[in-house]
Parts: structure tokens; C-alpha cells; sequence
């Protein structure tokens, strides 16, 4: 029996060493170990790994991504007023082979000292400089940059191996009657902006109504060009027309005018060739043969006949004396006279 107990505290002793002895790092982290209170130079990366139970303990230091919260940071503006940042987040990530410079120099809890008590810091400087209005409203959306800036400028100094990814900032609370006004204050920036908006819907509609006006306009002024272009080709094509009627009448003209010309200018060579001195002298003896009348008196002895080849008077069978022209002409005056007389008295 006390064989038997003995083994069996001296298995239960085995376990507890072994037990104690192994100890497990997840993915993500690696393990520092310290014995007797100091840190180890060891490294261990994930997975199984054993120690001395009872002498050496470790700490698994993360060595993703990890945001880190730091909440209710109190935060006094230039004015005085102070106000609460519910919460701030920031995203780091820390390098596996810094983990142990970083422990040895901060601990393995690093991020209290270098993210925790820095973001304080550095939103205190922030609003301290600042107006209520400033931090609250005009440079809020700067905030988180200037933080990210600030905390990773130091981190590059004081603890390489530590950078700082992002940082995000929570509007802030301020005290009751300051943020009813700064209600009443974006409500009735809102309604101006909503103006605004109604403003600008207003100067498009009239803009569009004016750009539709632009195109009737010139839509009636391209129509009104057209129908003026058609009525000048309308009467440019009745010019035309009457240009070539006005030349055609001209050239009808021009040839009955020449056609008459051509008619006179023959009867005119046809008279000249036919009225000889002969054909004249015919005719003169055909107009006197037609003569129904012959008078005869004291003043006409004679029925004198001109002979204008000779420039002579042949005298009929009754004379046989020659007379001048003189004579000629008062005779053939005298024998006028005396036709009137006749035919006054008939």
C-alpha cells in the first residue's frame, strides 16, 4: 500500500512537472520568457515549446496587427471648455524580431507606455492650441491624421519596430447647452444649405429653360433662313427666267428687225434697179394716158410732153416751135388753174 502511493504521488508530481514544463504560442504571437524576474534572451516562435516549471514563466507578445482602444480621453480647449473623446482607436502592428528589445525596454505590456499614455499626450497638445469650435467642427477631420503623424514620429525615435497604421477618433462630448447650440447652429446650416440647394435647382431650371429658349430660337431662326434662302432662290430662278424670256424676245426681235431690214434693204435694191429713167418715163406717159379729162383754152395751145434725156419740149402735130421749161411751168400752172375753176364751177 505504501508502494503503491508512492508511485502514485510520484506520478502525480511527473504530471504536474510536465504539465507546468510545456507550454503553448499561438500563430500571430512569439514568447519571452523570464527567469527569476529577468528577460530572457530567448525568442520562441508558435507552437509546443518547453521550460523549467516553477523557475522560468513566459509572456506571448502579439506580433500582428492589433488595434488598441484608449477610452474617455479628457481634453481641454483653448477656450477652457472641456470635453471627453469616448473613444480612440489605434491600429499598430509590432515587428516579430523587436519583440525583445521592445519588452526588455517597455515590458510586454509596451502599448500602455507608447500608444495609451502618448495618445493623452498628443490630443492634449492638439486642444490645448485650439478652439472649442475648431476641434469640435473645423479641424475634427484632422485630428486622427495629426495623432497618426505625431505618435509615429516618436515610435521611429524610441521604439523602432513599432508602426502605427491608423488611427480613428470618435466625435467628442461637450457639454449640454454647447452642443444644443451646436444643434441649433447645424440645423439651421442645413437649412441654409438646403436654400442653397433649392437655389441651385432653381438657377438650373432656368438655365435649361433658357438653353430650350436659346434653341427654339435658333431652331426658327435656321427655319426662317432657310425659307428666306428658298424665297431669294424663288426669285433669283424668276430673274433667271425672265432674263432668258427678256434675251429670247430680244433675239425674236432682233430677227423680225433684221428680217424686215433684209425685206427693205432687197425692195429698196429691187426699186433702185427698177426705177430707171425709162421705166419712170412709162410710168409718167400710163399716168397721163389714164387722164379722163384733157382741157383745152387760150392759155393751152399746145399738149406740151418733157423729154428728161434731151432737157427739150417736143411739141404734138399742131406746133412745131420749141418752148423753155419757164414756159413749160407757167402752162402747166395756167392749166391747174384752170381745172379748179371747172371743178368749182361742176
Amino acid at each position: 500500500m505504501q508502494v503503491g502511493g508512492f508511485l502514485l504521488l510520484a506520478f502525480g508530481v511527473i504530471a504536474l512537472l510536465i504539465s507546468s514544463a510545456i507550454h503553448r504560442i499561438e500563430e500571430g504571437h512569439v514568447g519571452v520568457y523570464y527567469r527569476g524576474g529577468a528577460l530572457l534572451r530567448e525568442v520562441s516562435y508558435p507552437g509546443y515549446h518547453m521550460m523549467v516549471p516553477f523557475i522560468t514563466s513566459f509572456r506571448s507578445v502579439q506580433v500582428t496587427m492589433q488595434t488598441d482602444e484608449v477610452k474617455n480621453v479628457p481634453c481641454g480647449t483653448s477656450g477652457g471648455v472641456m470635453i471627453y473623446f469616448d473613444r480612440i482607436e489605434v491600429v499598430n502592428i509590432l515587428s516579430a524580431s523587436a519583440a525583445y528589445e521592445m519588452v526588455k525596454n517597455y515590458t510586454a505590456d509596451y502599448d500602455k507606455t507608447l500608444i495609451f499614455n502618448k495618445i493623452h499626450h498628443e490630443l492634449n497638445q492638439f486642444c490645448s492650441v485650439h478652439s472649442l469650435q475648431e476641434v469640435y467642427i473645423n479641424l475634427f477631420d484632422q485630428i486622427d491624421e495629426n495623432l497618426k503623424v505625431a505618435l509615429q514620429r516618436d515610435l521611429t525615435e524610441i521604439a523602432p519596430g513599432l508602426s502605427v497604421q491608423a488611427v480613428r477618433v470618435t466625435k467628442p462630448k461637450i457639454p449640454e447647452s454647447i452642443r444644443k447650440n451646436y444643434e441649433l447652429m447645424e440645423a439651421e446650416k442645413t437649412k441654409l444649405l438646403i436654400s442653397i440647394e433649392k437655389q441651385k435647382v432653381v438657377e438650373k431650371d432656368a438655365e435649361t429653360e433658357r438653353k430650350r429658349a436659346i434653341i427654339e430660337a435658333e431652331k426658327v431662326a435656321q427655319v426662317s433662313k432657310i425659307q428666306f434662302e428658298q424665297k431669294v432662290m424663288e426669285k433669283e430662278s424668276i430673274q433667271r427666267m425672265s432674263k432668258i424670256e427678256d434675251e429670247i424676245h430680244l433675239a425674236r426681235e432682233k430677227m423680225k428687225a433684221d428680217a424686215e431690214f433684209y425685206s427693205v434693204r432687197h425692195v429698196a435694191e429691187g426699186n433702185k434697179l427698177l426705177l430707171t429713167t425709162e421705166f419712170l418715163e412709162l410710168k409718167r406717159y400710163e399716168a397721163i394716158g389714164r387722164n379722163s379729162k384733157i382741157y383745152y383754152g387760150p392759155a393751152i395751145p399746145n399738149l406740151i410732153v418733157e423729154q428728161p434725156l434731151t432737157g427739150t419740149l417736143s411739141p404734138d402735130t399742131h406746133s412745131s416751135e420749141a418752148i423753155s421749161p419757164v414756159d413749160v411751168k407757167k402752162m402747166a400752172s395756167a392749166i391747174f388753174d384752170e381745172v379748179s375753176k371747172n371743178q368749182s364751177r361742176e
